[in-house]
C-alpha cells in the first residue's frame, strides 16, 4: 500500500518557526514565524519561549533575513520590493518595537558587519553613488545617521577590523582573478598579493583576528582543496591550520575573544567537524553524542555560554536547540515543521558516481518508500526518476532534509541530485573543470548520473524528468535540446535560455564578478566567445525539443530577466512544442511568497503526473486564488487547473 500523500502545505507552506538566534547579551531569543500568514520576526525570553511576541509587522512579502546588533537591543533586517533585490536595511528596537529604515529606498544595501567595539552601529555598503561599486558606510541604529567610511574607486569590496577601519580591499582582475590590496602610507590602496583566476572560487579571506594582526583565509593556491590558513598582516608569513584531501575547509567555530578558529567543518558526502583546539572537542563530542543529526551553530551569546544550534537529518526537518555549554545541556526551542513529525518521509542516500573522465560526482538519491520496502537503496522495479539540478552553478547539494526530495519521492519518483563539475567545496580542479563547459561536460555529468541510475535498475528509462532553478533551469533547457530522447519532460525555474542576453543584462552590482562569469561561460567581447555563447544557448536549439516543458519565471528577476523565459516560450510555440508558462508578477529570482510556492508545486506535480505517471494532490481553488501566478501558456495541459 502506498504512503499517504503529504500535503503540499506541510512541505512548502510557512514553517512554524525558523531562523532562531540568541542576542549577544543572552536576554532574548529571536526567530521568524508567521503573523497573520506572513513571516515576521518574533522575540522571547530564553527561559520562556512560549511568551514570544512579534517585533516586525510586515503584511506583504514578509521578513526572512535579520541579525542581532551587538547592543542586544536592535534587530536589523532586510526587505526588497517584489524580488527586485534592492535590499533596504531596517532596525527594530526589541524593547519598544520602534522600527526605522536605515538606508534609502531603491538603493541596494548589503550588510557588512557589526562590532562589539561599536555596539550602536553597523556597517553597510550602498550602491547609491555608483550602481556597480558600492561605498561603505557606518549607520547609527537609533537615528539612521549614515557616515561614509570608504568611497569605492572600483573595488570588489573591503574588509574592516573591529573599529570599522578598512584593512584590506579586493579588486577583480580582467582574467577573473582577484588582487588583494592594503592601505598605503598616503592613504591610497596598494597591491599586496594576487589570487589567480583558477583559485577565484575556492580562495578568499574568512576574517581578521580580534587584534587586527592576522588574516584567516581559505586558500587553494598551490594545492587543490582550500586549506585554512593564518597570515601575519605585517610580514605576510602564512601557516596552514587545516586541510582535507577531498574537500575545501568549510564553516568555522571561533574563539569569542580572539576570533581564532577552534574547529572547522568538512563536507564531502556528510558534514563532519574537526577540533583545532581542545576547548572545542568537548562541544563537538557532546553535540555529536546527542543523536540530533547534522548540526550547525546559528548564533551564540557574547560570553559563549549559550548557543542556538540548528539540527536535522534527511527524515527530520530542522529543530532548534538551546545549548548551555557550561551545564552541558540541550533544550528544544522549536520544530520548524512539526506537522511532518508524523509524516512518512523517505531516507536520502549519499552516493558517489564516477563521471566518464573519472571525476567523482558526490550525489544524493531518495527513493519512494513503497518502491524500496526493504530499505536496500534499490527499488524492486525501476521507477520514474526526477533529476533535480542545483543552481549556481557555484553551489552544491548536501545531505539532509530536502523538501523537494520528500515531495517528489512521496509522489512516486526517485529523486537524484548531482554535484556536477563547477559545484563548490570539492576542490578547485572540480570547479574549474566546468569552465566553458556549460551545456557540454557539465551536462555530460548529469547524463552519466542518469546512465548510472538506469544501469542500477533505479530509473525507468522511459520516464525520466529533469528539473532545476537558475543554472539548474539552464541545465533543463540545455539537456532537453541536446538529449532530445532522454527526458520525458522538463521543468525550468528562472533559467537563462540565451547566454548572450544573460551576460548583457546582469545587474550592475555584479560588475566585480563579471570577469569570473565570463571566464566560466564565454567572452561576449570576442568573436570566438560570442560563437561559444551562441552555440551553448538553448534558445538557438529550441527546435530540437520534442517533449513537454514547464517554465516558471519571476517578473522582477534582476539576474535572469523575464525576457529569458519569454523568448524560449516564443521559440517553443513557433516549433509547435507543448509548453506551459507560469509568470509571477510579484517575484524575482525564485519564489518567496508561500502562496506562490504552493501554486507552483501544485502545477508542477500535475505536470509530472501527466508526463511520468506519478501521484498528485488535486489543485485547489484556494491555492489558485491566493497566488499571483499567471498561466500565460499551456493551462489546458494542467489537470485540475481552474479556468
Amino acid at each position: 500500500m502506498s504512503d499517504s500523500l503529504i500535503p503540499r502545505a506541510h512541505l512548502f507552506g510557512n514553517p512554524n518557526r525558523t531562523g532562531g538566534t540568541i542576542s549577544p547579551n543572552g536576554l532574548h531569543l529571536a526567530w521568524v514565524a508567521p503573523l497573520q500568514g506572513v513571516m515576521n520576526v518574533w522575540v522571547a525570553p530564553p527561559g520562556t519561549p512560549d511568551e514570544a511576541r512579534p517585533v516586525t509587522h510586515d503584511a506583504g512579502r514578509g521578513v526572512r533575513n535579520y541579525y542581532w546588533a551587538y547592543d542586544g537591543q536592535h534587530l536589523v533586517f532586510l526587505q526588497d520590493s517584489g524580488g527586485d533585490e534592492n535590499w533596504r536595511l531596517h532596525a527594530v528596537d526589541v524593547h519598544t518595537g520602534d522600527t526605522r529604515p536605515l538606508t534609502p529606498e531603491g538603493v541596494r544595501a548589503t550588510p557588512a558587519g557589526g562590532s562589539r567595539r561599536i555596539r550602536g552601529e553597523v556597517l553597510v555598503s550602498l550602491n547609491q553613488r555608483d550602481p556597480s561599486y558600492p561605498d561603505l558606510f557606518r549607520v547609527e541604529l537609533a537615528t539612521g545617521q549614515l557616515t561614509l567610511v570608504a568611497e569605492n574607486p572600483g573595488l570588489a569590496g573591503f574588509m574592516t577590523d573591529d573599529w570599522f577601519v578598512p584593512r584590506l580591499a579586493f579588486r577583480s582582475t580582467p582574467d577573473g582573478g582577484q588582487d588583494v590590496l592594503r592601505p598605503a602610507s598616503d592613504g591610497a590602496w596598494e597591491d599586496w598579493f594576487r589570487i589567480p583566476a583558477e583559485d577565484a572560487f575556492s580562495t578568499g579571506p574568512s576574517h581578521l583576528s580580534a587584534d587586527g594582526a592576522s588574516l584567516f583565509m581559505r586558500d587553494s593556491r598551490g594545492r587543490d582543496t582550500a586549506a585554512l590558513t593564518q597570515m601575519d598582516l605585517a610580514t605576510g608569513e602564512t601557516a596552514v591550520l587545516a586541510e582535507h584531501p577531498r574537500a575545501d575547509i568549510g564553516g568555522l567555530l571561533t574563539d569569542p575573544d580572539t576570533y581564532a578558529p577552534l574547529a572547522y567543518g568538512v563536507l564531502v558526502e556528510r558534514l563532519s567537524y574537526v577540533a583545532l583546539d581542545p576547548r572545542a572537542q568537548r562541544d563537538l563530542d557532546f553535540l555529536t553524542e546527542q543523536g540530533i543529526g547534522d548540526w550547525s551553530r546559528t548564533s551564540r551569546t557574547e560570553d559563549d555560554r549559550l548557543w542556538v544550534v540548528g539540527a536535522g537529518s534527511d527524515m527530520r526537518p530542522g529543530i532548534a536547540y538551546l545549548y548551555d555549554r557550561e551545564a552541558q545541556s540541550l533544550r528544544v526551542l522549536y520544530e520548524t515543521r512539526p506537522e511532518l513529525a508524523v509524516a512518512t518521509l523517505a531516507p536520502m542516500r549519499p552516493i558517489t558516481i564516477v563521471a566518464r573522465d573519472g571525476l567523482p560526482l558526490v550525489s544524493y538519491l531518495t527513493l519512494p518508500r513503497d518502491a524500496d520496502p526493504a530499505g536496500s537503496g534499490h527499488p524492486t522495479v525501476p521507477v520514474p526518476l526526477v533529476l533535480l539540478v542545483h543552481g549556481g552553478p557555484w553551489s552544491r547539494d548536501a545531505f539532509g532534509y530536502n523538501p523537494y526530495h520528500q515531495w517528489l519521492a512521496n509522489r512516486g519518483y526517485a529523486v537524484l541530485s548531482v554535484n556536477f563539475r563547477s559545484s563548490t567545496g570539492l576542490g578547485k580542479r572540480f570547479i574549474n573543470a566546468g569552465d566553458r563547459e556549460w551545456g557540454r561536460h557539465m551536462d555530460d555529468d548529469l547524463l552519466d548520473a542518469v546512465a548510472w541510475a538506469t544501469r542500477q535498475g533505479i530509473a525507468d528509462p522511459a520516464r525520466i524528468a529533469i528539473m532545476g532553478g537558475s543554472y539548474g533551469g539552464y541545465a533543463v533547457l540545455a539537456g532537453m535540446t541536446r538529449n532530445t530522447a532522454l527526458y520525458a519532460c522538463g521543468i525550468d525555474i528562472v533559467g537563462p535560455s540565451n547566454l548572450e542576453t544573460l551576460l548583457a543584462t546582469i545587474p550592475p552590482y555584479w560588475a566585480s564578478f563579471r570577469a569570473q562569469l565570463v571566464r566560466a561561460v564565454g567572452d561576449p567581447d570576442t568573436a570566438e566567445g560570442r560563437a561559444l555563447l551562441r552555440e551553448r544557448s538553448p534558445l538557438h536549439q529550441a527546435g530540437r525539443i520534442s517533449r513537454p516543458l514547464l517554465i516558471a519565471q519571476g517578473a522582477n528577476d534582476p539576474r535572469v530577466k523575464q525576457a529569458e523565459a519569454d523568448q524560449m516560450v516564443s521559440a517553443m510555440k513557433a516549433n509547435g512544442v507543448p509548453v506551459t508558462y507560469l509568470l509571477y508578477p510579484d517575484e524575482g529570482h525564485g519564489f518567496v511568497r508561500p502562496e506562490n510556492n504552493l501554486a507552483f508545486t501544485a502545477v508542477a506535480e500535475s505536470f509530472l503526473a501527466r508526463c511520468l505517471g506519478g501521484r498528485a494532490e488535486p489543485i485547489t481553488a484556494q491555492e489558485v486564488a491566493a497566488t499571483s501566478m499567471q498561466v500565460l501558456e499551456g493551462a489546458e495541459l494542467i489537470e485540475g487547473l481552474p479556468a
